[in-house]
């Protein structure tokens, strides 16, 4: 193979994904056999084998149990708006956030004591082992799942205070900043860091993806005067939707 020049497999898979994206294999069409590849294209089994699988990988086709390789549909992603905290507006970053594109946002929640484990820990700069309030968030669009997200809190800041709760209490419900003004704690600066990853098989099953199929996830940490008084991990489809970011000019 002289440089530059792509494998079999690949330039098979390519050629199959033009056609996929300009509509020459429309979706719920089948896509050619292991066979048909072959003589098609002059290629090998193995090579056809895995052209297939480049284009699953991709999650431009999907395998059904008994009938074939079918191309998928191909969902017309939707935004979610980041804005970054506000200081006040009596609602959590998800109303917030979703109100500004009219969505029906709806969620549920679970909320529990745990310890933290190392990663937490770092980010939260506490011990390992040392108590935090672990929350589990499933957010739906019009009943369809679009977003799972899990924060922690150190209980030494919200522990035996009328905010130890996220979604309970006088300001369940809330969000950060305000439940944290409640307990005389400032948030004045929130980061986020944005990632992609194959999602974990309990993430692709709430979300309705498949194995393979990329998630975009967001490590979001707020701070007060420099100590972090909550993280959490905001983990969305990648196939599904986007990620904007309205962000004021200072």
């Amino acid at each position: 193979m002289t440089f530059g020049e792509q494998p079999a497999y690949l330039r098979v898979a390519g050629d199959l994904r033009k056609k996929i994206v300009d509509g020459s294999l429309p979706p719920h069409t089948r896509l050619p056999s292991q066979a048909r590849i072959r003589e098609e294209y002059g290629v090998s089994d193995t090579v056809a084998l895995e052209a297939r699988k480049v284009l699953m990988a991709e999650g431009l086709v999907e395998g059904r149990s008994g009938s074939g390789t079918y191309v998928r549909e191909r969902p017309v992603p939707r935004r979610v708006a980041r804005t970054g905290f506000r200081a006040s507006g009596g609602s959590t970053p998800f109303r917030q956030e979703q109100a500004a594109d009219g969505a029906r946002g709806t969620w549920e929640s679970r909320s529990e004591q745990a310890e933290a484990n190392g990663m937490i820990a770092e980010r939260l700069g506490i011990r390992t082992g040392d108590r935090v309030m672990c929350t589990k968030y499933v957010y739906r669009d019009a009943g369809e799942v679009m977003m799972l997200s899990t924060s922690w809190e150190p209980l030494a800041v919200t522990g035996r205070t009328p905010v130890m709760l996220p979604e309970e209490g006088p300001l369940g419900g809330c969000g950060v900043v305000e439940r944290m003004a409640a307990i005389d704690v400032v948030v004045d600066n929130v980061a986020e860091e944005v990632g992609a990853r194959p999602g974990l098989a309990e993430e692709l099953m709430s979300l309705g993806g498949v194995p393979g199929h990329v998630v975009i996830v967001v490590q979001r940490t707020y701070f007060a005067s420099g100590k972090p008084v909550e993280t959490a991990d905001v983990v969305v489809p990648a196939d599904r939707y986007r990620i904007a970011y309205h962000l004021p000019v200072r």
